[in-house]
């Protein structure tokens, strides 16, 4: 059974770090590229990064660029997103998502979806 679980949201100040874990079951991370999306309250789903199947990151956000780091770490099947100097408008509920292989860039393209973790960011 597919699975992605999410973990590692809280509530930081403005200027922290909080790293996201996604694991996954069901299928391996060398066939599937990770994404990581998020949603704030009364907003689209926007694509924040994405990890490939052969560990090529792809930033979606200028906002993060810089600030947000991807990794991979095969042996316990989970995809970080590490986030340096948070800010409120970082506050969202992120979720991670797997398509095959590649970032597309596709909303639609992603086969699996995580339930969300909350991340909120105060000033």
């Amino acid at each position: 059974q597919v699975q992605l679980v999410e973990s590692g949201g809280g509530l930081v100040q403005s200027g922290g770090s909080l790293r996201l874990s996604c694991t996954v079951s069901g299928f391996s991370l060398d066939h599937y590229a990770i994404g990581w999306f998020r949603q704030a309250p009364g907003k689209q789903r926007e694509g924040v990064s994405c990890f490939s199947s052969i560990g090529e990151t792809t930033y979606y956000l200028d906002s993060v660029k810089g600030r947000f780091t991807m990794s991979r770490d095969n042996a316990k099947n989970t995809v970080y997103l590490q986030m340096n100097s948070l800010k409120p408008d970082d506050t969202a509920v992120y979720y991670c998502a797997a398509e095959q292989l590649s970032c597309s860039g596709n909303y639609f393209a992603y086969d699996y979806w995580g339930q969300g973790t909350h991340v909120a960011v105060s000033s």
